[in-house]
């Protein structure tokens, strides 16, 4: 039998930190202003990661037998974390946001800490993904910049094959790495047609050569050996034979000079011999799927709210002074986003309600079970350039009656100028869906709003009638937003 003693190992080593006499090493991370100094021990860093390793024996010795190493590429904040790890073998990220823990799996992997790196790429698939989602371009672009991140190219690629457009047709395609693209290309069950995935590839590789003259019949020979040599990698991946007749002569012919002689021909005389076998190799043709609708099932529209709430809201919208009746609600709710579905990053609000007006959010408060919500006529925007008021006479905030709260209460906007604030980029980080004067708001600093109870309902009254709720601060166990449609 053998007793192990690993969490006073751990506490001892990393009372070494706090040790300013046998330090033997400086590390200086960030730059500028933010530029700090962290003190180490050489013995530590060389057998807890390769990385420190070698920089070790490539750095100078001072006077005083200590060497300097310089990363200005980590923030501090990302290395006290590093290090604690290197010394404790703990890290703690229950109160991080999640962008630092993306952040420090970046940089656990720059420093050669597999064990570290893995964990948290594996935590970010299992516990944000919605984080994720939100940030498909960011994310999904750096991570096929190096050889590791396997389970999060897999999660990114698993997400393009359903939805192509969501790399395709970007902004910033054609800056995709070679290596993400030829990914894509790879996947039996890309759900796109093949000849869109040529356009795609030829404008992806025209793109990577600027020099190419931009009307093809002033190519010369050499411009097309220039595409062919760009493309060698995607050209074996197109799947020739799946791609009609009729495509093959209009738009892959103009081309046909980046493609093998052999191939042509075989192309040729597929199309007039499509039963006769060719030379060149086949792909089999991408799988489609065609989904299958399951059997309606009337489900709940939604998981906070009924039938009664919606009726009473609807009334409120028309300012109709009776309720409707639950079998004559003029109105559809068409779920937008749930918190316990799509997460609860403020962020993901922001791109989620994007562009979609007319709309109802709504969230149950912990602890006290209360349903608290706003209605918003207009479009959220999420492309301001700072924190702007927007104008409305038609806003309200409500809270809903339940088992435990008798009557309802309807808060409708008094002054129109402060309504509802949208946030620029760097408050959307923080806050959500936020009407007039905080006065009822969704925020986090932590990026979730279950978590740290800073979401908030205003007791000044600047901008709605009356208060919606004496719990000034509060945290949520879920919400929804619903676009509000009229039936026809």
């Amino acid at each position: 039998m053998s007793f192990k003693f690993f969490d006073k190992l751990s506490q001892d080593f990393s009372k070494l930190l706090n040790d300013k006499k046998q330090y033997n090493v400086v590390i200086e991370v960030d730059k500028g202003e933010n530029m700090k100094s962290f003190t180490a021990h050489s013995v530590v860093l060389c057998y807890r990661t390769s990385y420190f390793d070698k920089e070790l024996e490539d750095a100078a010795m001072n006077e005083n037998h200590i060497k300097t190493i310089i990363i200005p590429n980590i923030s501090a904040q990302i290395f006290e974390i590093v290090l604690r790890y290197i010394y404790g073998g703990i890290v703690n990220i229950e109160n991080e946001e999640t962008k630092t823990i993306y952040e420090l799996m970046i940089v656990a992997n720059e420093l050669n800490m597999d064990e570290l790196s893995r964990k948290l790429e594996n935590y970010l698939i299992e516990f944000k993904a919605s984080w994720l989602r939100t940030h498909f371009s960011l994310v999904y672009r750096l991570i096929f910049a190096s050889n590791e991140f396997k389970c999060l190219k897999q999660f990114y690629n698993d997400i393009i094959v359903k939805h192509p457009n969501l790399i395709f047709e970007s902004e910033d395609f054609t800056s995709l790495q070679e290596t993400a693209l030829v990914s894509i290309l790879k996947r039996d069950d890309l759900q796109i047609e093949e000849i869109k995935i040529w356009d795609y590839v030829i404008r992806w590789g025209i793109s990577q050569n600027l020099t190419l003259p931009t009307n093809l019949e002033e190519w010369s020979k050499e411009n097309f050996i220039t595409l062919k040599t760009t493309l060698q990698q995607c050209l074996p991946l197109i799947r020739y034979f799946h791609i009609s007749d009729k495509d093959i002569w209009e738009k892959v012919k103009p081309y046909k000079k980046i493609l093998g002689k052999q191939l042509w021909e075989d192309l040729n005389q597929h199309l007039i011999f499509p039963n006769q076998p060719v030379k060149s190799l086949v792909l089999s043709a991408r799988i489609i799927s065609t989904p299958v609708l399951p059997p309606r099932v009337n489900k709940p529209f939604s998981t906070i709210i009924n039938e009664e709430h919606s009726a009473e809201i609807s009334s409120w919208i028309d300012r109709k002074s009776t309720i409707y009746s639950s079998k004559n609600i003029p109105y559809d709710f068409q779920l937008i986003l749930r918190g316990s579905k799509n997460g609860f990053d403020p962020k993901t609000f922001w791109n989620m309600c994007n562009g979609h007006a007319g709309t109802i959010v709504i969230a149950k408060v912990t602890g006290t079970d209360e349903i608290l919500g706003g209605y918003n006529p207009l479009a959220w925007d999420n492309s301001n350039a700072e924190n702007t008021k927007i104008e409305t006479n038609d806003s309200f905030i409500f809270s809903l009656k339940t088992d435990n709260i008798k009557n309802s209460i309807l808060s409708r906007v008094k002054n129109k100028s402060g309504a509802l604030w949208y946030y620029d980029s760097n408050f959307q980080s923080i806050d959500g869906p936020c009407f007039g004067n905080r006065e009822f708001l969704l925020r986090s600093d932590v990026s979730d709003f279950t978590r740290d109870k800073l979401c908030y309902c205003g007791c000044i009254c600047a901008d709605y009638e009356k208060s919606i709720t004496t719990n000034k601060y509060f945290s949520i166990v879920d919400y929804e937003v619903f676009k509000i449609v009229k039936k026809h």
